[in-house]
Formats: structure tokens, sequence, C-alpha cells
């Protein structure tokens, strides 16, 4: 059933496969665990996630756990096709880089149509499929990343979800370093292979403080990029700014930039208008999981001329005469022009998606319809096998300790 780019990439997935695996210890010490009482036996997993080396141990691990996973990719220019072909050989695999955006929208629909019993997703764009053909099998699932979780709570809001979703984006061992340590990181790598420019000294625009907007900001500043952040959430702005980072609209920015990120999961928060104003050669990047945070439908429409100039970096002469470099077309870039994040954070992020999927199973009958937070014993179920995978132990409280932070008696 499987619709991948190349199976003979097979053999080259397996190696990244086991590459990631060795990195991920707190996910395969799970899987392990999860191996012997197989709580999945007979779950039919709708799964639509960036195809990549690390979402291979979590297929893995779903598969020891007894889920029949049936996967598709969550953007047209992620998917990692050595990795697609290995994970097609072990299950439904509907996924390869470079799909158009009607190929795209068939490979979650064949994903849909296989009947799932839950989703595990990213973006939510697989819970909307789901949820518009009236799919009656699916009983709950879960959302990988910020935008998904703000598209389901719209739709929690609307009345329109028909099951219970834990938001695995809304866990501290996802969000704090996931999205700040992880998306810091492969950010600027995609940036980095993409253009192969120095960092250092350029004038960086991050769009954004949130924990994304965080972590690429400290990341730049660390490999001596000079940083300025834009937010319109003034308790961000008031962060960012006693961080020691500038803080400026982006009309103001965009005269003096050289490279932007956006970073806010919002639409068009750089506008044409920014961009008409930037200088020749400012390069544009988007850490976002949706291409809509760059006005790129006005910028191409008024292009005179777009031309690739290195892979993943077209070259777009605006009207004025001047230059602006976008990378990925506007698409998550360090999923476009890199390999995305480390297999150390990941394991962290689909721990928690490994446990969410049992909790749903387990539990659905006697939840609600609605948005849900990862539980208490899962965030920490999931902390202590990241310490462990990393070789760090940490100390417990007393008696006397945990009686003490119990009582108004000093």
């Amino acid at each position: 059933m499987s619709k991948v780019a190349d199976v003979k990439l097979a053999a080259a997935g397996e190696r990244n496969f086991l590459w990631a695996k060795a990195h991920m210890g707190a996910l395969t010490a799970l899987a392990q665990k999860y191996a012997k009482s197989r709580p999945l036996e007979g779950v039919k997993l709708g799964v639509c996630l960036h195809v990549t080396k690390e979402t291979s141990v979590l297929v893995d691990a779903l598969l020891l756990a007894g889920a029949d996973v049936k996967l598709a990719g969550a953007n047209p220019l992620s998917t990692q096709d050595d990795i697609a072909a290995y994970l097609s050989t072990r299950a439904d695999v509907w996924a390869w880089r470079g799909e158009s955006t009607k190929e795209y929208s068939w490979a979650i629909e064949q994903v849909v149509a296989t009947h799932p019993d839950q989703l595990i997703d990213d973006g939510a764009d697989l819970h909307v499929a789901a949820l518009t053909s009236d799919a009656k099998s699916i009983v709950g699932g879960s959302e990988e990343t910020t935008t998904g979780v703000v598209r389901l709570k719209a739709l929690e809001a609307e009345g329109r979800l028909a099951y219970p979703v834990i938001a695995v984006n809304d866990a501290k061992t996802k969000f704090m370093f996931d999205n700040r340590y992880g998306t810091g990181q492969s950010t600027l790598d995609g940036i980095m292979r993409a253009t192969a420019l120095l960092l250092a000294g350029m004038k960086t625009v991050v769009v954004g403080y949130g924990w994304v907007g965080k972590g690429v900001a400290m990341r730049a500043r660390g490999m001596g990029a000079n940083v300025t952040v834009i937010e319109v959430d003034p308790i961000r702005a008031l962060e960012a700014h006693l961080e020691g980072f500038e803080v400026s609209s982006i009309e103001t920015a965009a005269t003096r930039g050289e490279l932007f990120i956006t970073t806010t999961g919002q639409k068009n928060v750089i506008p044409y208008g920014a961009i008409e104003k930037m200088k020749e050669g400012a390069i544009l990047a988007n850490a976002g999981h949706f291409d809509v945070e760059i006005d790129v439908s006005t910028l191409m429409a008024k292009a005179k001329g777009v031309k690739e100039v290195r892979p993943n970096v077209d070259e777009v002469s605006l009207p004025s005469g001047r230059r602006v470099y976008l990378i990925g077309k506007g698409r998550i870039a360090n999923l476009v022009a890199a390999e995305g994040h480390p297999p150390e954070v990941m394991q962290m992020s689909f721990a928690n998606q490994m446990l969410a999927a049992i909790r749903i199973h387990r539990d659905h009958p006697k939840m609600e319809r609605k948005v849900y937070g990862v539980p208490a014993e899962i965030e920490d179920e999931v902390a202590r096998a990241a310490l462990d995978s990393m070789g760090v132990s940490i100390g417990e409280q007393t008696q006397e300790q945990r009686d003490y932070a119990k009582s108004w008696k000093v």
C-alpha cells in the first residue's frame, strides 16, 4: 500500500534509523519496557509526522508496543526519502520529499482511509482531514506542535472536536527542550547549510520570542550574530529586552536586518511591505510549521524573477531591483534545508507521544471531547528516562522535607 520515492533507499534508511536510535536512549528504554506488555496491541495508529530518522525510532517503538502504524509526512519538503523507504518495509507509508500540495493532501487522505483508531499528528492536518471526513473509528489522538494545538483548541471551541486529544506540545518535557534547544540548533543548521554564510556579525532579526524564538535568538547570539527580536506581546518583549536583545518592530528592523527568521506560528508576521524595505541580499527563513509566516504569496506575485541559486535558496528579484533570498520556499527551514531536531531532543517529544497514545487507548472511554494537557506522571516518566539516558542522577526529598513543604510552620 505504501508510496515512497525509492524503496531501494531502505538500507540507507536503516543505517540512519540505527544512528538515531543509539542517541535516543529514553525512547528506546520505554520501547523495551512496553514491548513486554504490548499495550497498543491491535490499535491502528494514523500518524502524520515529519518523516525523519528520529520519527523512525518512534515508529519502531509503537510497533514494538503492538500498534499497526499508517504514516504520512507532515510537510511536503521534510520527508527523508531513505527513512520513508525503510519504514515502508515495516508499515504502510505515504511520504516522499517534494510532494505537491495535492499529493500532500492525498497522502494524508490515505491514512484516514485506513480507518485508524487513534491519531498522532504534527500541525493538525491529519486531525482536520479526519474530522472533515467524519471518521467514526477514531477514539482519540495527540498533537505535536504549537500550531496544531491552536487549531485543535479552535475546533474544540466550535464544538467540532469529536474525540479527546492530548497536547504533547504543551508538555514541559517537550516545549522547554524541543521548541527551545531543538529548534534553536536545527534552524540555524538549516540556514547555514543552505547559505554557507558567516553568522558571526550578521544582523539577525528573530520574529517572535516564544519558546522557539528564545531558542533561535539564544543560538544565533551564541554564534556571534547581532540579534534583534520582534514581539507583539509586551511580557515577552520585556523579557527579550532584559535578556539583552534589541527589541523593535518589523517595520523598523526591516531596513537594518540581513537575516530574518520567523518563529511565531502566525500569518504574515513578515508582510510584503516589510520585504520591500529590506536591503539588497536580505535572507528570509521560517522556523514555523506552516509556510504562512512570511508573505510568500505576495512576494512571488510581485517578483520580477525567481531563480534557485543554491539548493533550498531562491533568489527573488523585487520590483525595486533589489534581491532577497528565500530559504526552503518559506517552509520550515530546519527540516527543508537540514535534518530537523537532534535525536537527543526528539527522544523526549516522542516518548511523550508514545505514552500519550497508550493513555488514550486505556482511558478514552472516560475522557471528554477536548484538548488535554500531558498528565504529570507521564512528564515524570519521560524526564526520568531522559536523565537516565544521559547518565544524570538526581537526589530525592527526605520525608522531613516533604512534610515541611506542606506545612505553614517554619
